[in-house]
Parts: structure tokens; C-alpha cells; sequence
């Protein structure tokens, strides 16, 4: 609410376009691993050589995922006007990849052991909120936010390596080109799927940008924010359960099922009752936490307040199951469908309807998504094993 505040919707806006077009490249680092790799370290937790085999190969893949990364970027900076003359922006932003792929988040939660995680975001995101007090108090503070962002990430990185060493009896070794191959195969369809969820979250900020100018973008950033501050509570839940459900149904489909219709049924009635919350309560919300400067941010947050009842299904119906039951290609075949639509919608919707529009397309998608996801287990005739 103050970086809202004392931005102004321009240059929040500036700050979000950037964090949209680094996402991209958070999101090819990721490549899956975060749950394929996070499944490779559940199974194999008690036998110490293959975890630091699994460990090796994936943050070797993730260094090479970098290196590109930082090339592909810099190409596209300095070859378009838009990107060229804000520059040290994009720069700055980017070091948030690095802090990312030096974090294994993946391997803690393979382990089950999430105190590391909260003990470390909790770290980073504290460095950053009091540095944004200290450091930031007009618009032209504006590069100090993805500066100190990146600081917070490269600080939980380089203490989450630290930890990982000291604790748990991991060796680094050079991985062979057999181990590379397998993990890269192993997470190919999370990361197409990782991708295509991306063409109708992210994408939406970053079309809006092309199409219209930073103060749009802020305003749509300011409402995906607040959604955003909800939804993220169930990524610790998501983050706690997909390891065990995992194990569950590595050794009963049943009993693994089971499990997911009681998660189904405390999430989805807990997140219904927010979901109503942000409805009804958009312009309070709006007026307390982002400021009276951004009343167009209450429509876009009406329309948003459907997404975490939404996220929650399709988290049930999709990875917590689907892909622990190892239907990882039909994971992920919804999503690119339902990404590549998205992008198809964007350019013909955002240009006409901009925020409002875009708002609209990401529900849309979510509501096809969760659809497709149902329709699967109705195929596989595990539908009636969750919802009854």
C-alpha cells in the first residue's frame, strides 16, 4: 500500500510492466522443477546420493536456464524503444531471477521441511519492507524498489545454499548427461504448462502495457495486487500438501483422492466466503489500501474477487491430482490450450476493453480451466472419488 501510494499509478505501473517481462524469465529458470523436482526429492528423500543427484542436475539446468535468460533479455532490451529507455530498470528486476534460481524452494518442500521456506521468505520480505521505509519516499525512488527486491531474493538464496549444505548432507557433483536429460524430460510438461498459465496472468500486464500506457497498467496492477495478497494464501497450504499427497498416492490412488475431496472441501468453503469479501467490499478495500487515486481499480477488483474460490479448484483438480497421479501431459495440454486462447483474446479484447477487458479474459480462462480439469476426472472416472 505505501510503494502504491507514493509511486502514484504511473510509475507503479512502470514497476509492474517490468516485473511482468521479468517473469517470463522467472518462469523459464523455474521449468517445472518446482514440482517435478520437488516430487523427484519426495520419493527419494531417505537415500542421500540420489537427493544431492537430483539436487546437482537441477540447479546445474537452472545456472544454463540463467545464463540464456540474462542473454535473451539484454536482445530485447536494447532492440525496442519502449524497453531501451527505461533500462536500468529491466536490469535491476532481473537480479530477482538470480535470487530465484539460487532458492531451492523445491527441495525444501520434496523434504517437508517448509520452516526453512517461511523462515527465509519471511527474511527476504522483511529486508525489503523496511528498506522501502528507509529508501523510498517519492516517484524518483522508484529504481530502489526492484533494487531492493532483488536484494531480498539474493540474501534468501545465498542463506537457503548455506542451509542446504550445513544441514542436510548434500554433496554437489557433476551431473551426467543421462541425469540432465531426465529431469529436463521430467519437467517438460509442468513447464509448458508453467508457461501457458503465464500467457493469461502475466501476459495480461504486459499486453496491457504494449497497448495503453503505465497509469492503465498501475491501475490493473494495483487491483491484480490486492487478489494476488489472497491468493497467496494458499500457495503455503498448496506447498505443505502437494509433497504428502504425492507419497499418498504413489502408494494409494484411493486414499490419495480421499484426501484431496476433504482439502476440496475446506478450501473451497474457506476461500468462497473471501471471494464474496472482495466482492462486496471492492471500493473499501481499494480506498483504504491503494488510495483514493485509484477508484479504477474497484471494478477490476469486483471481477477479480472469483479467482481465489477459482485458483483453489484448479489447484485440487489439476496438480494436487492430476499430476501426482502422473497425468502431467493432460496437466499440462489444458493450459497451453487455455494460455494460447488467452493470448488470442488479449489482442483482440485489451485493445477495445483495456483493464476492465483484461480482467474479464483472466476469469474466463480460470472458469475453462477449472471446466477442462473436471471433465478430465469424468473421463477417468476419478471425479466421483473427490467430490463424493
Amino acid at each position: 500500500p505505501y510503494l502504491v501510494r507514493v509511486l502514484g499509478p504511473d510509475k507503479y505501473g512502470l514497476v509492474s510492466f517490468a516485473q511482468a517481462f521479468i517473469g517470463y524469465f522467472m518462469i523459464l529458470t523455474d521449468y517445472g522443477f518446482n514440482l517435478s523436482a520437488t516430487r523427484e526429492i519426495s520419493i527419494n528423500r531417505d537415500n542421500r546420493e540420489k537427493v544431492s543427484e537430483i539436487f546437482s542436475s537441477v540447479m546445474t539446468i537452472k545456472a544454463g536456464l540463467l545464463i540464456l535468460s540474462f542473454i535473451l533479455m539484454s536482445i530485447i532490451v536494447f532492440s525496442f524503444g519502449k524497453f531501451s529507455r527505461d533500462w536500468p530498470i529491466y536490469y535491476l528486476t532481473f537480479g530477482m531471477v538470480l535470487g530465484q534460481v539460487l532458492f531451492p524452494v523445491w527441495f525444501f518442500q520434496g523434504m517437508e521441511r517448509m520452516k526453512y521456506i517461511t523462515v527465509l521468505n519471511i527474511t527476504a520480505k522483511l529486508i525489503f519492507t523496511v528498506a522501502i521505509f528507509v529508501f523510498v519516499h517519492s516517484v524518483n525512488d522508484f529504481l530502489y524498489v526492484p533494487l531492493l527486491n532483488t536484494l531480498g531474493y539474493l540474501i534468501a538464496g545465498i542463506l537457503s545454499l548455506l542451509l542446504i549444505f550445513r544441514d542436510f548432507d548434500i554433496n554437489f557433483k557433476s551431473p551426467s548427461l543421462a541425469d540432465i536429460k531426465y529431469h529436463l524430460k521430467e519437467g517438460w510438461n509442468i513447464f509448458l504448462s508453467t508457461i501457458a498459465v503465464s500467457l493469461y496472468t502475466t501476459s495480461n500486464t504486459f499486453i496491457l502495457g504494449l497497448f495503453t500506457n503505465n497509469t492503465i497498467v498501475g491501475y490493473y496492477s494495483g487491483a491484480e495486487k490486492l487478489i494476488n495478497a489472497v491468493t497467496s494464501l494458499i500457495a503455503p497450504i498448496n506447498q505443505t500438501v502437494y509433497p504428502y499427497i504425492a507419497n499418498l498416492i504413489n502408494k494409494s490412488i484411493k486414499e490419495g483422492l480421499s484426501f484431496a475431496r476433504k482439502l476440496l472441501i475446506i478450501m473451497s468453503s474457506l476461500f468462497f466466503i473471501i471471494s464474496l469479501t472482495c466482492f462486496f467490499f471492492a471500493g473499501d478495500i481499494v480506498k483504504i489500501v491503494l488510495g483514493e487515486q485509484y477508484l479504477y481499480s474497484v471494478i477490476i477488483l469486483k471481477i477479480f474477487s472469483i479467482l481465489p474460490l477459482l485458483i483453489v479448484l484448479s489447484n485440487v483438480f489439476g496438480f494436487h491430482t492430476m499430476i501426482t497421479m502422473g497425468y502431467g501431459k493432460d496437466f499440462s495440454k489444458i493450459f497451453v490450450k487455455a494460455g494460447i486462447l488467452s493470448i488470442v483474446l488479449a489482442f483482440i479484447v485489451i485493445p477495445f476493453f483495456k483493464q476492465n477487458g483484461a480482467a474479464v479474459l483472466r476469469v474466463f480462462i480460470e472458469v475453462m480451466i477449472v471446466y477442462y480439469m473436471i471433465a478430465f476426472h469424468n473421463k477417468k472416472n476419478t471425479l466421483k472419488f473427490i467430490l463424493s
